[in-house]
């Protein structure tokens, strides 16, 4: 089951990186972050894209609810698929948002390491000072700042910048309900990161002669 959503996340990851470059190729950079092809326009396979997206989160959601795959009373990750659901169901439904959602979808790429530390952790690997955890926990953090909080702040400014540009409807209010539920889901997510980093930390710390 893993296997299967972390290929989802990959397929996921590779589809918008071949989107960017692909219309980059096409057009200029600046011209591809201009507000009406961001809002209007649709860069090839970015629908078919985000359809797969779509899929995948409500697959994702309905396996969690049916097997209880998750903790606490108000999962972080329940409301994360909804919020998205709910965004990605109307801008596939109005044609329009869909370049922004997948610029996105780059945060994808640090839920695969998510993916990755559950899989190091089934498989035993645990010692906090090994290599192996080390490099895992660096490149976790990194793709942490860089494809989620970096990438997702330069979405809500693009917004929030060009918010006199969108035609009054409910498409604005919407993009800044999302984002701004994506950027607390983050800042949610960064807190129980650093918490599982302390508690890998703690036995080794608890234990100083067990390398001796």
């Amino acid at each position: 089951m893993i296997g299967f959503l972390k290929f989802c996340l990959l397929s996921t990851f590779s589809a918008v990186v071949f989107i960017l470059l692909n219309q980059w190729s096409l057009t200029s950079f600046k011209r591809m972050f201009e507000h009406k092809e961001l809002v209007e326009g649709t860069w090839p396979w970015a629908y078919q894209a985000l359809c797969f997206s779509c899929g995948y989160f409500a697959y994702d959601q309905q396996d969690m609810l049916q097997y209880r795959l998750y903790s606490g009373f108000i999962p972080s990750i329940l409301i994360h698929h909804l919020v998205l659901l709910i965004c990605f169901t109307l801008a596939l439904y109005r044609r329009i948002t869909i370049n922004y959602l997948i610029l996105t979808l780059i945060c994808e790429l640090h839920s695969i390491f998510l993916h990755v530390r559950k899989l190091r952790r089934m498989a035993g690997v645990r010692d906090a000072e090994s290599r192996v955890v080390k490099v895992e926990w660096i490149l976790n953090w990194i793709m942490f700042v860089f494809t989620r909080l970096v990438s997702h702040i330069l979405i809500t400014g693009k917004l929030i910048k060009d918010a006199s540009k969108f035609e009054k409807g409910i498409e604005w209010p919407l993009a800044m309900l999302g984002m701004a539920g994506m950027n607390l889901l983050n800042a949610f997510l960064g807190i129980d990161l650093f918490n599982a980093f302390k508690k890998e930390k703690k036995p080794q710390q608890n234990n100083p002669k067990r390398h001796e």
